[in-house]
């Protein structure tokens, strides 16, 4: 090959043909062919450059692209090297036989100097590309700054759950993922509709591209920082390039932005915003657009090319475990601590709710649950809870209104000085009247305190202060005696509560105990033998020792104890409830004192936590909180309040119905009817076998079962008509609920007669229990007929409360309401019939 021709190639191939014909030809004279085998090193990384080459013929690569020609003929190798004597900066290789010409470094330097226009010429080459790396390096970071606030780093996780709403939202993501169209995403609050857009994208082949959030309530009215400015600063679009652009609650935008949102999805184009007006070419958007939505947005709907509804938690309950397992294992994780699980009837109580702020409501209630726990454990139904359901309506709070009862019942004295200073104490002497003295109520003080004051005015406490009894109560006391004693003689850990035996099993044992005794009372005619009554109460406090004895805290109380259960059941109609807010036990509350127990904080005392273990914010109705307090002394927050309230408003509003319960109370019902055997042999002109005890026992149960059978039969007679019309059937247990004010005041009129008619012969019956005459001392009795119209009052208040609370859980008229009142007036008649017998 001539120089000429050489020349020519260089002038026409090569990079050098920025240099005149006059500088070309020396350099094409100099130029030495060179033929080089594949694999051969041409020039080597971080060595001074040994000359200049150029490619005329084969393939060259550096090492980290051998497979693939990155260098092609006419290519120069070593010229910024040789012009700014630098080393080599990459080991440049033969791909395929090759051949070069090459000048070596002396000579070209020669070249230089007698040609400078070479150094020149570079130069100001090499200036150009300076200031084009620094433009475009400025444009970058420009446009780093605008995205910067508005990027998402990653997806937080994916979607979680084996319902088969999660399947399909699984689907459709990935489905999305495969594309570039423009995607709603659409669902209620709290949904992480936000994570489920960052899913798409960096489940899609432009995962190394950004991706930003931008919240349209937050942008320019002209849409200027959006789309940018003609001939100024640009916008997010510009800036984003290829990347996906997340629109959140595009309902926020207004109606001009929205339009041209619109016309962005429709058409890939958008138009800068001009300062004067004028009108501006449309630019082609290279960003994918997802928007999310909790509302529908006429104006945008329409125009994008997927829609995915992502499905509330309410209908997607079997998730819930699955959910509540993640955020347990991400608590375990960055605690450190041991594993973390839910019981099933935690888990079943979290999917009665409806979580209205979904998965983000969830998992801060998981996280207030999980604070309870100081290492790993087990969740509870008792220490999770989620927000009320029903709105505290004409609530008013006593421990603010009078600030003294407060200081009282956070005061030593509510209750263990009451309760270890005086009934510990006292019992014990009651217990020994009972068993010394005389056997007859009519000589017997304990005896007629126990039946004609205790009784009726327990039974008239529950309207007004609930369970209030339970807390000095002289079972529960020695129980705790001897819980205190036999931790002292055997140290140990105490044994946990078998919770959902309990729960299931719990309430239809302390039927049949109440069955039991009220059998064992009516047969063996304990209302007038003291001995017998002394052997109710040790039998009761025998169970709670024992108890007490193996499990931590009150188990007895909770879940066993037949006097606890008679009166959590009545205490839901009282107009005072122990709760507290819940708002602030969640934003302010780490320890939870009030529940577990602890040290002192802040206005909090030392507590050993609820004796019950209930947490005063997540209680739906007044069963299993004694108005012990320890949950107001331990509150550092004021969060706890004891407040006035309709009079069993839990009934309709957060009330849970149990079978047990229910039986419990038409259990109750039928002992009114049991005590008046006599009336009603006399009523009906019968005579009943109750000469002996198998035949008395007998009468006994059947006449305990009586009452239950109008209301049950009607139920079921109910049922078999639904079942032949092919009609669901209505669950009747929340709505029996209706009964108690019915069963309450049956009762009470009952223990009236006793009450009005004994107890103000007090005075005598104290010295005749110790040998004494009292027949001058005053008595304090009421005329029968008084005690007669006392008792129909109660019964009909207790009917018409009975009629009004039960339109209260029914709500809706209908045939089944009509019923229940029909069957209440019947039982009202009945004992109006018995007991005062007008």
């Amino acid at each position: 090959m001539t120089v000429s021709d050489r020349a020519i190639f260089l002038q026409e191939r090569t990079p050098l043909s920025v240099l005149p014909q006059a500088t070309l030809e020396p350099l094409a004279q100099a130029l030495q062919p060179i033929t080089l085998a594949a694999g051969e090193t041409v020039v080597e990384a971080d060595q001074p450059p040994q000359g200049l080459y150029i490619l005329w013929e084969g393939k060259l690569g550096t090492e980290a692209t051998l497979g693939g020609a990155s260098f092609l003929p006419g290519a120069v190798l070593n010229l910024e090297p040789l012009l700014l004597d630098q080393p080599v900066e990459k080991t440049i290789q033969t791909l395929s036989e090759s051949t070069l010409w090459f000048v070596d470094r002396n000579q070209f330097q020669t070249l230089i100097q007698q040609h400078p226009d070479i150094l020149q010429t570079f130069t100001r080459q090499l200036v150009d590309v300076v200031k084009r790396l620094s433009s475009e390096a400025e444009q970058e970071q420009e446009r780093q700054a605008i995205l910067r606030p508005y990027l998402v780093a990653k997806a937080r996780r994916g979607v979680i759950g084996r319902s088969r709403y999660a399947n399909r939202l699984r689907a459709q993501l990935r489905e999305a993922a495969g594309d570039r169209n423009s995607v709603l995403i659409f669902g209620e609050p709290g949904l992480e509709k936000d994570n489920l857009a960052a899913l798409i994208h960096f489940g899609s082949e432009q995962r190394r591209l950004p991706i930003i959030k931008v919240n349209c309530g937050q942008l320019q009215a002209s849409g200027a920082d959006l789309f940018g400015r003609a001939g100024g600063r640009m916008g997010l679009l510009a800036a984003l390039g290829a990347g996906t652009l997340v629109l959140n609650n595009p309902r926020e935008l207004g109606a001009d932005l929205a339009e041209a949102v619109g016309e962005l999805l429709e058409t890939g184009q958008y138009r800068p915003v001009s300062r004067d007006g004028e009108t501006v070419p449309p630019v082609t958007a290279e960003a994918r657009i997802i928007l999310l939505a909790e509302q529908a947005v006429p104006a945008l709907d329409d125009r994008v090319e997927e829609t995915i509804k992502v499905p509330p938690l309410r209908v997607r309950k079997a998730d819930i475990e699955d959910w509540v397992n993640y955020y347990l294992s991400l608590i375990s994780r960055r605690r450190s601590t041991g594993r973390l699980t839910l019981t099933p009837e935690a888990v079943r109580r979290l999917q009665s709710y409806d979580f209205p702020d979904n998965l983000r409501e969830l998992e801060n209630l998981v996280e207030r649950a999980a604070a309870q726990l100081s290492g790993g454990g087990l969740i509870t139904e008792e220490i999770i809870w989620p927000a009320q359901s029903k709105k505290k309506q004409l609530r008013l709070n006593l421990l603010n209104r009078y600030p003294n009862l407060r200081r009282f019942l956070r005061s030593p004295w509510w209750p263990d000085r009451i309760n270890y200073g005086i009934t510990l104490g006292l019992f014990a002497v009651v217990i020994a009247l009972l068993w010394f003295g005389p056997q007859q109520r009519s000589e017997n003080v304990a005896l007629t305190v126990f039946w004609a004051w205790w009784w009726p005015l327990v039974l008239l406490s529950f309207p007004f202060v609930g369970r209030l009894w339970c807390a000095v109560c002289p079972f529960m006391i020695y129980g705790e005696v001897t819980q205190w004693i036999s931790q002292k003689l055997f140290p140990g850990k105490l044994k946990r509560w078998p919770r959902e035996a309990a729960e299931r099993w719990g309430g239809w044992f302390l039927f049949g105990l109440f069955t039991l005794i009220l059998v064992w009372e009516e047969v063996w005619n304990l209302e007038d033998a003291a001995y017998l009554s002394a052997c109710l109460l040790l039998l009761i406090t025998a169970g709670a020792m024992i108890f007490s004895a193996l499990f931590e805290r009150r188990f007895w109380c909770r879940y066993l104890c037949p006097i606890g259960g008679m009166n959590g059941m009545f205490a839901k109609l009282s107009i005072t409830e122990l709760r507290a807010q819940q708002g602030t036990c969640s934003a302010e509350c780490t320890t939870y004192q009030c529940y577990k127990g602890g040290p002192q904080k802040g206005e909090g005392q030392e507590t050993n936590g609820c004796p019950l273990y209930s947490h005063p914010a997540q209680l739906e109705d007044n069963r299993d909180c004694v108005l012990c307090m320890t949950c107001l002394k331990a509150c550092p927050h004021r969060s706890v309040e004891l407040n006035l309230r309709p009079p069993g408003i839990e009934l309709w509003t957060t009330h849970r119905p149990r079978a047990s319960e229910v039986a419990l109370m038409f259990l109750l019902l039928g002992a009114v009817y049991l005590h008046r055997l006599p009336e009603i042999q006399t009523q009906l002109g019968i005579q009943l076998p109750l000469d002996t005890v198998v035949g008395h026992s007998l009468v006994a149960f059947g006449v305990l079962a009586l009452p239950a059978l109008l209301p049950l039969s009607v139920e079921g007679g109910q049922w078999l008509w639904r079942k032949t019309q092919g009609l669901p059937r209505r669950p009747a247990v929340r709505l029996a609920y209706g009964y108690l004010p019915l069963v309450w005041a049956a009762n009470l009129a009952h223990y009236l007669r006793l009450g009005l008619g004994e107890g103000g012969r007090i005075l005598p019956v104290s010295l005749a229990t110790f040998g004494a005459s009292g027949v001058n001392l005053p008595v304090w009795v009421a005329h029968p007929a008084v005690v007669a119209f006392l008792q129909g009052v109660t019964l009909l208040l207790g009917m018409a409360l009975s009629v009004w609370l039960t339109v209260k859980i029914c709500r809706q008229s209908g045939p089944q309401r009509w019923i229940q009142h029909t069957c209440t007036g019947l039982l009202g008649l009945s004992l109006w019939w018995l007991i005062p017998g007008f």
